[in-house]
């Protein structure tokens, strides 16, 4: 009886079945989303309750964000920043050459191109030369990947796989992707920040054809934090776990720095990446200098930068300006100036190319690079990672390149402003209606 059933259904029966289930689906996932909008307006002003808050940099504060984002900080790691893809690529090209045992990396975007090219022959050599390399690229944000060059891969030896591969019987996964950048050699030297594999990030931001980014290379303690983000995403897909070789001993540096990793998952909606900004905004004392791809922040952290520049706080945030590569998040952006501004704020607007670094600078000791944006998608839908060190010599390091960027930028006028169009205004409602979503 069920065969027969089946043979009457892959007939005319099936055919007029399967557009209802695709019909149905699609209300489905319509409903889903619009629901997630009113979630999202209701909670917009909720906030978080942080009585005398300590300052960034602080011991104090360390253990508050290890208590709360579950990041422990690390000693005797040495740090390098590393700005645009001049720097990042070769750095990293020469690091994933000089494996001997395991290579782990994770990416949102892997693209095709030159760059994807290098990576890609990179990571085959070393699986030729017995090296176990794990590479694992989200099926949304990388879905332009060249599929012949995965192929390539995994006949040189490469353990290939996709994060939450879009499906229709996935759409309540799809907007949870890992947006984490990770790559770590031989469980003792790794990297974060915001670069993906595509040719976007070559050269050094000298033209709009070349992004802007900031990543970090660091040896120490804080690499098994980065290949515990990493392993997170990697067991999900394919249930092994990095261990043995991937977890070597690692001696702290006498002159290292202290870092500390935090892990935000979109299972859980609201928590590491957010808790994070909020309590450096919160704790901040003398400077707060943000600079993040797309801003798009809910009403509750908006109140919190205002806040922090009324108390005298030096605020300033560091967006894209036109190259942007998604206007509407820019527009949507555009809806917390008017506030943020009359409160002192300070708002730049980059101009030279698509600015794509995750950096934030506060006092004179405390510094984060990573991978979340200041926006919804990065602060309760994705998987993140946030790196912050406590070091003089690195926070000096990225005001300057914080300097170069204010140069390369144009500063908002509060009087200016409030005279902009009615038609800039309308597109500014308008990305409202999305605004959960970016």
């Amino acid at each position: 009886m069920f065969q027969h059933r089946r043979a009457v259904l892959s007939g005319g029966a099936r055919r007029k079945l399967v557009p209802a289930a695709l019909g149905t689906t699609g209300a489905a996932a319509v409903g889903a989303y619009v629901t997630k909008g009113v979630q999202y307006r209701r909670e917009a002003r909720r906030t978080f309750r942080l009585s005398d808050p300590p300052a960034p940099g602080s011991a104090a504060f360390a253990r508050l964000v290890e208590s709360w984002c579950g990041g422990p900080l690390r000693a005797g790691n040495r740090v390098e920043v590393l700005r645009n893809g001049a720097e990042i690529f070769p750095s990293m090209l020469d690091a994933i050459a000089s494996a001997s045992r395991t290579i782990d990396f994770s990416t949102y975007i892997f693209w095709k191109g030159e760059t994807a090219n290098a990576f890609g022959e990179a990571f085959m050599e070393r699986a030729r030369a017995g090296v176990e390399v794990n590479v694992l690229v989200d099926g949304w944000g990388s879905a332009p990947m060249d599929r012949a060059l995965v192929a390539r891969m995994e006949q040189a030896g490469v353990n290939f796989a996709w994060f939450r591969t879009p499906h229709w019987y996935t759409t309540d996964k799809l907007n949870n992707r890992t947006h984490r950048r990770i790559l770590v050699i031989d469980g003792k030297l790794g990297f974060t920040g915001g670069m993906g594999v595509a040719d976007e990030w070559s050269g050094d931001a000298e033209n709009p054809k070349n992004w802007r980014e900031t990543h970090l290379r660091i040896q120490g303690p804080a690499v098994r934090d980065l290949l515990g983000a990493f392993a997170d995403n990697w067991i999900e897909e394919t249930g092994r776990v990095p261990s043995g070789a991937h977890l070597p001993e690692i001696e702290a540096f006498d002159d290292g720095v202290e870092v500390q990793v935090s892990k935000s998952a979109a299972a859980q909606g609201r928590a590491a990446a957010e808790a994070l900004f909020f309590a450096a905004i919160a704790g901040a004392r003398e400077r707060l200098w943000f600079t993040t791809a797309y801003f798009s922040p809910r009403q509750a952290l908006v109140d919190e930068l205002v806040a922090a520049a009324v108390r005298g706080v030096d605020v300033r945030i560091l967006v894209n300006g036109p190259h942007i590569d998604k206007q509407v998040v820019r527009r949507a952006g555009h809806r917390s100036y008017q506030p943020l501004l009359e409160a002192g704020v300070r708002l730049f607007e980059y101009q030279r190319t698509m600015m794509h670094a995750k950096v934030v600078v506060a006092d004179d000791r405390w510094a984060n690079v990573g991978t979340a944006n200041f926006d919804n998608r990065s602060l309760a839908l994705q998987n993140e990672m946030n790196c912050t060190t406590i070091d003089d010599a690195i926070v000096a390091e990225l005001e300057k390149h914080f300097l170069d960027d204010f140069d390369g930028s144009e500063e908002i006028d509060l009087d200016r402003w409030r005279r902009r169009p009615l038609r800039s205004r309308a597109f500014e409602l308008v990305s409202g209606a999305v605004r959960h979503s970016l």
